[in-house]
């Protein structure tokens, strides 16, 4: 017998006529709370149905606090974005900033238990309309889906999740590029080649250009400019062109060629140390990654994912390339990084685009839209051209998958040589094509001298 029910009564919840005339159903919840109906009942079959239905949830343990379900959205999000385990210090960062950014000013203020599908149709399709990119509204549903689904299966507040919009966690990504072995080594030989010129601003506003000629000379441009930008630009065309001087510095030759062809991620390749780097077996030991957060800190932890703890063979074409670039640029201690700033500390991304000048280094090597993972993008595929198994070829990306992650880290050490040995092969297939053999660095297209 139900607590608080008299015998002769109902078996399960209390129904009470009220002086109005209409019916009120309570029951005493498995937390030992009575628990109302949310509103009363015209007649009293609806009260004895929905006892039923709420005898019914206890019993499937599906039933939920009707009270927990009062919570903020915003107020929720937040505390699971705290207490989320093993969040990395950027993904906190992003998942803050897309909370912040999309979900708060629209959805923060509502209870969960007033969510639904219709209110997140709706609130998605706000975002798109105010200009929110596809890409980005994938994300913050991603975010709230991901939320949600924790209210659902773990803390019992919600029946079931409510982002069930179809497709609208899909990303269209476009198409990135993948370079060619050539282009690989022509972007490593144009990061370190600078234009040799001085950009003024005028007193009425406008910009003035000066370079200098193979002589020595210098020469002003005989147009201004409305922009700093429309200034570098024709200074860098006049360098394409061989109108303008160029120096030329090869400090991160060895960091294009590795991340290209040993599939490293940025974090990964600017956190190696001399330790990390094996000349005589030809491999690289992928140990950990730095990490750059939204203040400007540098934090140096671990792999993106377990699977990215990993030892990637290399082609012997590019082992001159890091043995010159450890000589000169390189401390001798162990724990000396490899690649480093212009002040010796950790090499940050903002650093490395000023000092490359990466946009109209890749607009010259004829990929406008290059990032820097296309490098990664790039190795990954020449290697998955070659028809290894997915195993070996995800292991060598440190791929992490939930189901296969402790597979892919004891993989098959000759597999990953075969993968090196055909990117060996075509890195000298390209060399013997080029007949590069006299003028310096293989692969190198640079069409200024």
């Amino acid at each position: 017998m139900a607590k608080g029910n008299k015998s002769g009564h109902r078996r399960f919840g209390n129904i009470r006529k009220l002086p109005s005339g209409r019916f009120q159903a309570s029951y005493i919840a498995p937390n030992g709370q009575r628990r109302p109906a949310p509103e009363t009942f015209a007649r009293k079959s609806d009260a004895e149905k929905w006892l039923t239905l709420a005898e019914a949830q206890i019993l499937s343990g599906e039933w939920t606090d009707p009270e927990r379900a009062k919570v903020k959205v915003g107020d929720y999000a937040a505390q699971w974005i705290e207490q989320r385990a093993g969040l990395r210090p950027r993904t906190v960062e992003l998942y803050a900033w897309l909370l912040n950014k999309y979900i708060v000013p629209h959805l923060g203020g509502v209870a969960l238990g007033k969510l639904s599908t219709a209110m997140i149709r709706e609130w998605r399709a706000t975002l798109l309309g105010s200009g929110v990119s596809t890409t980005m509204a994938a994300k913050a549903y991603r975010l709230l889906r991901a939320i949600l689904m924790t209210a659902v299966e773990e803390d019992k507040i919600l029946l079931r999740n409510p982002c069930r919009v179809r497709g609208a966690g899909t990303e269209e990504a476009p198409e990135r590029p993948v370079l060619t072995v050539a282009q690989v080594f022509e972007l490593a030989e144009r990061v370190g080649v600078r234009p040799v010129g001085n950009i003024r601003k005028l007193d009425s506003g406008e910009f003035r250009l000066r370079y200098r000629v193979k002589n020595g000379h210098m020469r002003r441009f005989p147009q201004t400019f409305a922009t700093r930008q429309e200034a570098e630009r024709v200074l860098w065309n006049l360098a394409e062109d061989g109108h303008a001087d160029v120096t030329r510095d090869d400090r991160l030759r060895a960091l294009i060629l590795l991340a290209a062809f040993a599939s490293l991620r940025w974090g990964e390749v600017t956190a190696l140390k001399r330790r990390d780097i094996d000349l005589v077996n030809r491999k690289v030991h992928v140990r950990g990654a730095y990490i750059e957060q939204a203040n400007g800190r540098m934090t140096l932890g671990p792999t993106k994912s377990r699977a990215g703890l990993r030892t990637v063979a290399i082609p012997d074409a590019i082992v001159p390339h890091l043995v010159a670039h450890l000589t000169k640029y390189t401390k001798k201690d162990d724990d000396a990084l490899v690649f480093t700033g212009i002040k010796g500390g950790p090499l940050r991304r903002s650093g490395f685009n000023k000092i490359t000048r990466w946009k109209p280094v890749v607009e010259a090597l004829g990929v406008p839209n290059l990032h820097f993972h296309d490098l990664r993008h790039t190795g990954n595929t020449l290697a998955a051209d070659m028809g290894v198994s997915l195993r070996n070829l995800m292991a060598r990306m440190g791929h992490d998958n939930e189901r296969a992650a402790l597979r892919y880290q004891h993989r098959s050490n000759s597999a990953d040589r075969a993968i090196a040995d055909g990117l060996n092969a075509l890195v000298q297939a390209a060399q013997e094509r080029d007949g590069d053999d006299d003028d310096g660095a293989a692969g190198s297209l640079v069409p200024v001298a």
